[in-house]
This record gives structure tokens, sequence and C-alpha cells, in this order.
């Protein structure tokens, strides 16, 4: 009796799924529906016999993680031909990122990815944990903290240091700024990502965290403030990298504080297998080149 060959849709779509491990994102990859991908793996179970996915989460099982062996190594035998010359299909990357992350530090250097890798299709997403608005679909997370993830793996991709900054009228108007006690005077911008008591207990001061004046839950908002005269903000250097730049923010002092927090590129296990992953993820890391205490 002649064995029964799994449509070849059934296997891209299985491979695809076991890579990305979500059912939307596959279907946008192969564009065709979810409903199709659904429909596929089960063709595909019930052709072999066995069960491929275990859990809601789409874990292989065992005999899916040996199978799944097999149809790579088959899909890159048929990949060879007809010609080698063939263009390479477009990878799809998902990024979740912070606002001012994304303003002051990613998309400034953006162009240099896209151009390097012109096959990879790069969508960024807005996550701001701090308001509970997170990317769940995002391939690769870029978060700001302590580094003490247990739900992902993560590698540090960035430091930095904090200083007091604000407008040059504020400056001109309440200044000048010559000791950190000058600060006792003056309005203070504050922001749960970026607490004063860093910047306090570096200087041994026992100033309790401001308990007034105009809170924001997001950095570029906050130097924007601070930028408008609103008063000072505690701010990390890079990021308020284009504020310094075109001179609408100031430091106050030439005092650098480590910041204790440090930006993280974060994933889910099994994600750096794929390759628009992995390579974003070492461009990420060599473009910014780690630095800081």
């Amino acid at each position: 009796m002649a064995l029964r060959i799994p449509p070849i849709q059934c296997l891209l779509t299985f491979e695809a799924l076991a890579r990305l491990r979500s059912v939307t994102q596959t279907s946008e990859e192969l564009c065709v529906t979810p409903s199709a991908v659904s429909h596929r793996i089960k063709q595909l179970e019930q052709i072999l016999g066995t069960k491929l996915f275990g859990r809601a989460d789409f874990s292989l099982t065992t005999e899916g993680i040996e199978y799944l062996a097999h149809v790579r190594e088959g899909l890159a035998t048929l990949s060879r031909f007809p010609s080698q010359g063939a263009a390479p299909g477009r990878r799809k990357l998902r990024l979740a990122v912070t606002p001012t992350f994304a303003r002051s530090i990613l998309l400034p250097r953006l162009k240099q990815f896209n151009e390097a890798y012109p096959e990879i299709d790069l969508t960024l997403q807005v996550s701001i944990p701090l308001l509970d608005v997170v990317a769940e679909d995002a391939d690769l997370t870029i978060r700001f903290g302590t580094g003490r993830y247990a739900d992902v793996e993560y590698v540090c991709i960035l430091k930095d240091e904090v200083a007091p900054m604000a407008s040059p009228a504020f400056v001109r108007e309440h200044g000048p700024f010559e000791t950190v006690q000058d600060l006792d005077s003056v309005p203070l911008l504050r922001s749960p990502l970026e607490p004063w008591r860093t910047w306090f207990a570096a200087h041994q001061l026992d100033w309790p965290e401001p308990q007034e004046g105009s809170q924001f839950n997001d950095v570029g908002l906050m130097c924007d403030g601070a930028a408008a005269g609103m008063g000072v903000a505690l701010v990390r250097l890079k990021l308020a990298a284009p504020w310094l730049d075109n001179g609408t923010l100031v430091p106050l002092f030439s005092q650098r504080v480590p910041s204790p927090h440090a930006h993280y590129l974060c994933w889910r296990t099994g994600t750096m297998e794929r390759w628009e992953c992995a390579t974003f993820a070492e461009w990420l890391k060599s473009t910014l080149l780690v630095t800081g205490p």
C-alpha cells in the first residue's frame, strides 16, 4: 500500500506554528486564516496518527519534536531547488518597546538595521508595563527594570546615568544651581519610572520623595514638561539625548549618578531559534555596546 505523504501546506504550517507558537502570527506569515492553521494541524495529526502539540502554548510533544527535525530537514532540502539564487522570503519581527526608548535610542539607529537586513519587516508596538499596556504577541520586548525576570530570558542592552535637567529659561529664572541643596526651592517633576531617591541617596540627602508637583508616567512627556519650563526633571542622559542635542534641556550639575535600573531585551524560550529574532538581538547589542556601571 502506498504511503500517504502529508500535504506540503500542512508541513509548512506545522513548522511555522512550532517556531512562532502563535496561531495569529502563523496565519499572517502564511497569508491564511487562523482557522486554516488549526485545520491544517488537525489534518496533519490525523495523517500521522499522533499529537504534535501538547499544550495550549503550542509546546511540542516528544513526537512533535522528533517530527519537526525531519520536516525542517525536508523543507531545507526542497528550498535549495530549483534555484539557489532565488530571493529569500521576507521575515516578520514584532518588537514591543517603551515610547521614549523608541524615540531616543531605537529610531535614530533603525535605518542601519533596515539597510543591513531589508528582508526583515519590523513592527514596533508600544509597551508601557507601568500601565499594563503590554504587547503580548510581540516576539521581542524591551523592558526597563532590575533585570530579575522569571517569565522570560533576557540580556542587558543599555545602562544609563541620571541627572537633574531643566530648560535654559528655567535655569536663568531660578538659578544659578551651584549645589544640590539649590533643588530644595524649585518644583521637582515626578515619575515612578525615575524616583528622586536615586539622586538624593547618592548625595547623602535624607530628603523624602517629592509628594507634590506635576507627575508623568512617560519619561518623554516628563522631558517635554521640563523643556516647557514646568520644573526640574531627573532624567537618564541617553534617553534625554534629543532634548539635550536641540538645547531644550540642560543639566543643572556636572555630577552623574548611575541608574539602578537598565534596559533589557526579553524573549520567550525558543524565540532565538528564529533567524530574524537572533539577528535583531545581535544587531541591537552591537549597536548599543552596553556601557556604564
